[in-house]
């Protein structure tokens, strides 16, 4: 059985021309009211696809971004884009479930981010604890999720979102906890 947090499963669907919801600019706003200017900070986006967000926070907020995915054919698609007078943000094949957590190019990040990638975690503690491990302390861990149940009864993807449970996982443990609603969506502004 092939899980959703492995790259055989994420692979062949990037790799076969498969892409999710874009970013839009009522999302951007409101992840730029909670991120602010990056001025040469670090920022990690996990689970990074195209490299939309990525971009953002590099280009648009100033940070200093890597993008992390675990489909080769995402970080290709990702760094494929990168078009411009200014150097983008650097792009690695990480699993972040499993991966040396030492390979990536800084030691701690002032914003991580995880853009419907929560979800898709198959042990979610382990998962969370890790991002603790990278995260500077009074940084930000921005995550966006579906929350289960937003959608009409009759859609095909009414049960994609998260549970209360896992709501209370991703929240617990943290000194400050912020969420704003976005359709579907919510926002988590996470603090250590």
């Amino acid at each position: 059985m092939t899980t959703t947090a492995t790259a055989a499963y994420w692979e062949p669907l990037w790799a076969g021309g498969r892409r999710y919801r874009q970013l839009d600019r009522p999302e951007n706003r409101l992840m730029d009211e909670h991120l602010g200017p990056g001025r040469g900070r670090p920022a990690l986006d996990i689970g990074c696809g195209d490299g939309a967000l990525a971009r953002h926070l590099h280009h648009e907020l100033g940070y200093r971004t890597t993008g992390i995915d675990i489909s080769p054919s995402a970080v290709a698609l990702a760094a494929a884009h990168d078009e411009g007078p200014t150097p983008g943000p650097a792009w690695r094949c990480v699993d972040i479930t499993t991966s040396d957590l030492t390979d990536l190019p800084e030691p701690a990040y002032a914003v991580i981010t995880c853009r419907l990638v929560y979800r898709w975690m198959e042990d979610k503690t382990a998962f969370l604890n890790r991002v603790r491990h990278l995260l500077v302390p009074g940084g930000t861990f921005w995550v966006v999720t579906e929350i289960a149940g937003r959608r009409e009864d009759t859609d095909p993807l009414r049960g994609l979102g998260i549970r209360p449970a896992e709501v209370e996982t991703l929240t617990s443990g943290w000194s400050a906890v912020q969420a704003a609603d976005l359709d579907v969506l919510r926002c988590y502004a996470l603090h250590p």
